[in-house]
């Protein structure tokens, strides 16, 4: 069994400092052997750490569409943001990827499920974040635990972490495996756990955004 930290970010994100190294090194002290990385609208990080990392690295991008945030997993080439949520996914598909909808029921965050468009895309959606360590709101997990079963969706979970101390806040436990169809039969069989960040986690990617764009 391994455990993936199935969302988190990197140096490559706009609002993280988080090295490729520090990243591995933390994930090493603390028992994750499984990352799908997730930079805003940039997948460098994460094909560049599937190199380095010893332990699967399964290369992912949170794009930012005209409707609201979608990670594309398992995929080779960067996806351009502000297309729609329909083009979007069909970029992810033409590469082969996989369709997860992060934090789908988290109020402060641009979500596509605060659109109708989610009806559009539904058919194509493979995985909904049922777990995201940063969304402050109790009932937020449990409304997406819903709509998995509503769906007929796998479930997931991840830290978003931004910071090194978040790392492993959310996991999966699964059976190991060996490409996307594999990924797959694996995550229906795993178990999810984790705790919430501190919400002073916010704060300190705010910062670090604003210092990127002064810098």
């Amino acid at each position: 069994m391994i455990k993936a930290d199935l969302h988190i970010h990197t140096a490559y994100s706009m609002d993280c400092t988080m090295s490729l190294e520090q990243i591995i090194a933390r994930c090493l002290e603390v028992g994750i052997n499984c990352l799908a990385v997730a930079d805003h609208n940039a997948i460098a990080g994460a094909l560049k750490m599937k190199e380095m990392a010893p332990f699967p690295i399964i290369a992912s991008e949170e794009i930012l569409t005209l409707d609201g945030e979608i990670i594309g997993m398992f995929l080779s080439q960067e996806i351009p943001s502000k297309l729609s949520a329909e083009e979007t996914v069909a970029q992810i598909k033409d590469q082969g990827g996989l369709v997860c909808i992060p934090h789908p029921c988290d109020r402060l965050r641009f979500s596509v499920f605060r659109n109708q468009v989610f009806e559009d895309i539904m058919s194509e959606v493979d995985i909904i974040e049922v777990f995201n360590a940063r969304s402050l709101f109790p009932g937020s997990s449990t409304r997406a635990w819903q709509m998995a079963q509503k769906y007929g969706k796998l479930a997931s979970a991840g830290s978003d972490a931004h910071t090194l101390s978040e790392i492993g806040n959310a996991c999966v436990e699964m059976p190991e495996f060996n490409g996307k169809d594999e990924f797959l039969a694996s995550l229906a069989q795993g178990k999810i756990s984790g705790n919430k960040s501190s919400p002073t986690v916010h704060f300190a990617n705010t910062w670090v955004r604003l210092k990127k764009r002064l810098s």
